[in-house]
């Protein structure tokens, strides 16, 4: 593992771009971003309509260093390229911001108040082609819908199951078992969640190193162990998981050490009619808005 590459996302300050919209995900971004269905015909047209969104994003000067650490990336994405270098190179090369690429397939159907993450296959190969790529780590999301302690215990073995495969691969995962914001007892299952947590971190080597990914909890600090005192633990960042920017931001700044992973609250005002002086400077806005956030 590239030691610079882990400097960075351990000690310094900033949050990570969530830009790894999938198939299924896509035309909402791309609908919220201004371009409507009936503007591309099939998924070449759509995935190159919002590659073309994220090159922009990605090329903008707010788009840099000094608030962004690292940046998630769709399959599709991780295969094209900026300026004529592949985007984890343009990224790395020209801002000095890792990329993490978004393994998952989807999620499974809804059982035991959760929906585990469908069958990876070819996982491997996919690991293979991301470090060809310099790709630093991965992300894979799973959701709990309700309480339910025998799905969460369900979810986190699956997550640290694979995330293992991929630490073994020469990566680092993003955990991520999203909490549905709109769950009840969702302080509940976040206590459930951290204590299945703690039990697979136990269990790791300490050449086992991984990120988290979770839902701002309902008690402020309540992922402070987490944060300070695993040492597999590189990182724990948060999800906006459906709360408006500056909601999202507020909650984050309220959680010391916790970092974002924005992805929705990210683009939020970003318009393909734009300008792009005007682009950018709604962009920057709302970098600087979830940077601050960050590092409180």
């Amino acid at each position: 593992m590239d030691q610079d590459k882990l400097q960075r996302i351990c000690k310094d300050k900033g949050f990570i771009a969530a830009l790894d919209q999938s198939g299924g995900s896509t035309p909402k971004a791309l609908a919220v971003y201004g371009i409507k269905e009936n503007e591309y015909n099939g998924n070449d047209e759509m995935f190159a309509k919002v590659h073309a969104m994220r090159t922009r994003i990605i090329k903008s000067p707010a788009f840099n260093s000094k608030y962004i650490l690292g940046a998630i990336l769709f399959e599709n994405t991780m295969d094209r390229t900026v300026d004529g270098e592949l985007t984890a190179d343009y990224l790395w090369n020209k801002k000095q911001i890792l990329s993490f690429l978004k393994v998952d397939k989807g999620l499974a159907e809804l059982e035991d108040g959760v929906q585990c993450m469908k069958p990876i296959p070819q996982l491997d190969d996919l690991l293979k082609r991301a470090l060809k790529r310099n790709i630093f780590g991965t992300k894979m999301r799973s959701v709990i819908k309700k309480f339910n302690p025998i799905g969460i215990k369900k979810i986190v073995k699956q997550q640290f199951e694979i995330g293992k495969q991929i630490a073994a691969a020469g990566l680092v995962p993003i955990i991520e078992p999203e909490i549905d914001i709109n769950s009840k007892n969702r302080a509940e299952s976040e206590r459930v969640l951290k204590e299945e947590m703690l039990k697979e971190l136990a269990l790791l080597s300490k050449d086992e190193k991984i990120m988290l990914k979770l839902t701002i909890p309902e008690v402020d600090d309540f992922y402070s162990d987490l944060i300070n005192a695993q040492h597999n633990i590189i990182r724990v960042v948060a999800l906006s998981g459906g709360f408006s920017r500056d909601v999202a931001n507020e909650k984050l700044a309220r959680n010391k050490g916790l970092i974002a992973s924005f992805s929705r609250a990210l683009a939020e005002g970003l318009s393909v009619q734009q300008s792009d002086e005007e682009f950018n400077a709604v962009l920057s806005d709302s970098i600087k808005q979830i940077y601050t956030a960050s590092i409180t």
